[in-house]
């Protein structure tokens, strides 16, 4: 049984070194610059997928308000390259509001490391306070969705409404700044931060796939089986939960940070309601409950969106509401657990049929 294990995950190591190859090398060799760029956009999308996988899939808190901790990591990225102008100097939008002074939380953002830190701690720390405030009053299902839905409203609402501070509505653009003396906006910028996406990703699929595969995660998964039966076992679930949804709330937030440096702009669009709903759709059509799923789910969505949206820019929403009909309706797993359960095994029969008519014919 060690061994079986041992060699499955030898090819799990081998499959995950072969597409990394694909799309670090290969990829950049042969995508021009527009599809690279999408590219990393919807390699930084996958990201945050995992996070609602870690929460829905192994947790069963469906959350609707992702977008609060995506747009959150967005702006601290932004804030640190709008920053980076000589010394004196403001951003742009604040002089067309009258402001003179560097707000107070501006200042720590002129920092490289504080500004990582933000990306991760601050959307950590929002998500686990929400969770606390929700998860302490043992509110959970549908009830929980909404409030997520609720607290992303809110936030959407207020940082519209901040134009002094954060350029409200219009977003911070940071295309036109340099980053570690490079421009934002160059092939050669976008290459590493390509490459960055991709290291990330990674990393975050193997935390995710080490913190599920445990102790911890079959933790996870008996909350969302049956939560009634875990608080009697002596376990504290709210602790848990609030926990699992800080790291999902922290994966999305470099999730958004990756994406706004490739999209060159972070605007109040990302705390929007339908953005929040695509990222659960993403990870149904892969398949909740699995990770790769969910990396599998964006990546397909994303690329299908843009195909049918350039040649079929009239109609192309039909053949996107017909996917996720045919998702929802036929394969309700999703792609990975349609495989995993049928198609996989089917084929496993079908080898060991021809393997045992090749044996009676010896």
């Amino acid at each position: 049984m060690i061994k079986n294990q041992h060699h499955k995950l030898l090819i799990k190591i081998g499959i995950i070194t072969a597409i990394t190859l694909i799309f670090a090398i290969i990829m950049p060799l042969t995508l021009p610059g527009f599809r690279l760029k999408l590219l990393g956009r919807f390699i930084s999308l996958a990201i945050v997928a995992l996070g609602i996988d870690l929460i829905w899939g192994y947790t069963g808190l469906l959350s609707l308000g992702h977008g609060i901790f995506f747009a959150l990591g967005g702006y601290a990225l932004a804030m640190h390259l709008k920053l980076q102008l000589s010394e004196g100097e403001l951003p742009e939008f604040f002089t067309l509001y009258g402001v003179e002074k560097l707000p107070l939380f501006w200042q720590p953002f002129h920092s490289f490391p504080l500004t990582i830190l933000a990306i991760i701690i601050f959307p950590a720390i929002v998500a686990a306070i929400l969770g606390y405030l929700v998860f302490k009053n043992r509110i959970k299902g549908v009830y929980f969705s909404i409030l997520t839905q609720a607290a992303l409203l809110v936030f959407f609402n207020f940082f519209n409404g901040q134009q002094k501070l954060i350029n409200g509505t219009n977003g911070l653009k940071t295309d036109t700044e340099k980053f570690f003396g490079i421009l934002a906006g160059s092939d050669q910028a976008q290459l590493i931060f390509y490459e960055v996406t991709i290291i990330s990703l990674i990393a975050t699929y193997l935390i995710c796939s080490w913190l599920t595969s445990g102790r911890f995660g079959r933790l996870l998964i008996a909350i969302r089986d049956d939560e009634t039966r875990v608080r009697f076992s002596g376990y504290n679930p709210t602790e848990f939960k609030v926990l699992v949804f800080a790291i999902s709330g922290a994966i999305a937030g470099i999730s958004g940070a990756l994406y706004t440096v490739q999209s060159g702009i972070v605007t109040p669009s990302y705390m929007e309601v339908a953005f929040s709903i695509e990222m659960v759709i993403w990870v149904a059509v892969g398949g909740r409950g699995t990770l790769v799923g969910a990396i599998i789910g964006t990546l397909l969505v994303n690329f299908g969106r843009t195909f049918l949206s350039e040649q079929f820019p009239q109609i192309w929403l039909f053949f996107q509401g017909a996917l996720f009909l045919l998702v929802v309706t036929i394969l309700p797993n999703g792609i990975v657990g349609w495989w995993q359960e049928y198609a996989w095994l089917k084929l496993r029969s079908l080898l060991e049929s021809q393997k045992s008519k090749v044996k009676s014919q010896k």
